[in-house]
Parts: structure tokens; sequence; C-alpha cells
């Protein structure tokens, strides 16, 4: 298996990694940090200060870095974050499909469906798992657990302390979210 290899691009700011194998068949560009989140490793890269942009591609990512660091200091120890990365079988891309809003949803129906898709899914896809909305009633949020967090033994910790905190946090009305 060849290990990432990096090499110089027309932007000096911009640094070309090679993967030596496909990740994802349509690239996409994280000019933020909020948009990595289709992307484990851009989140990761996005960790460091210096980090001004990602772009995944199918086969590479390029990575841009602010003016005020060298890639002389960052380009190998870049180069090996990747690679373990890569190594540790973490995805590079996650795809999930967006929990679709219904025009027959209530007002907190779409807020908690925007929720999960900004903040709660990509967390979870991380980890390789989903979190798909099932149902609202009751005060009750009901959602499927799909992926590495179905059957996991820390999903009951997860859903309680993690989703449930932030949904209640952010939704007062609701008392008690529940997997179906």
């Amino acid at each position: 298996m060849n290990k990432v290899s990096y090499e110089i691009t027309p932007n000096p700011a911009t640094m070309k990694f090679l993967l030596h194998r496909s990740v994802t068949e349509e690239g996409f560009d994280c000019p933020t940090a909020q948009d990595a989140e289709r992307s484990p490793l851009a989140s990761k890269i996005f960790g460091f200060p210096w980090t001004s942009s990602v772009y995944v591609g199918s086969d590479f990512i390029t990575v841009t870095k602010q003016d005020w660091v060298d890639w002389e200091l960052l380009a190998h120890p870049l180069s090996g974050l990747i690679q373990e990365h890569l190594d540790s079988n973490e995805p590079v891309v996650v795809d999930f499909t967006p929990v679709v809003e219904d025009e027959n949803d209530t007002p907190i129906v779409r807020n908690i469906k925007s929720v999960l898709n900004r903040e709660i899914r990509p967390a979870v896809a991380l980890d390789g798992g989903d979190i798909v909305f099932y149902k609202y009633e009751d005060n009750i949020l009901y959602i499927r657990m799909k992926g590495a967090c179905s059957g996991c033994p820390s999903s009951q910790v997860t859903l309680k302390q993690g989703i449930e905190a932030r949904m209640v946090e952010l939704f007062p009305e609701i008392k008690e979210v529940v997997a179906v």
C-alpha cells in the first residue's frame, strides 16, 4: 500500500496530498470547518488553526493554509496525520442523506430535523453511525439509531447525555428522546 504523498500546486498556499486510493466519486469543497461535516478527515484537518480550506477529491485532498505558516513545517507531519487516519480505517467521506422536511411538518419538527442534519448526524457519523428522525409526538422525540450506533454499548450514553441533552437545551418542550 502506498503511503500518502504530497505535491505542490500552482497556488503556493495549497498542497495536494495523494491518498493512492479512491475515497469519493465526486469531490467537494470545504471552505469552512462547518462545511467539512461530510468528511471526518477534513474536520480533523480543520482542527489546526492554520487551516484555511480543504478540498476532498476522488483520491486526494488539497489543503490551503494560512499565510503565517510555511509548508516546510506542515507538509510532512500533515501527510503523516492523513496516513494515520487512513490506516485506522476511519472514513474519509461519510455520505448521509439529509432528513427531509415534509411540507406537513410543524415548525418544531422542521427545526428538530434541521438540528439533526446540521449538528447531531455529522457528529455521530464520525463514529460510523447515523441518527434518523422517526417522529415527534407528545413532547417525545423518537429517533432510529443506525450503523455503528445500532447495538453499540455506549449508544444509551450517546442518546441520553449527548443527543437528548442537546435537543432539550435547544427545545425545552422536548421531555425525552427515545430510540425505536
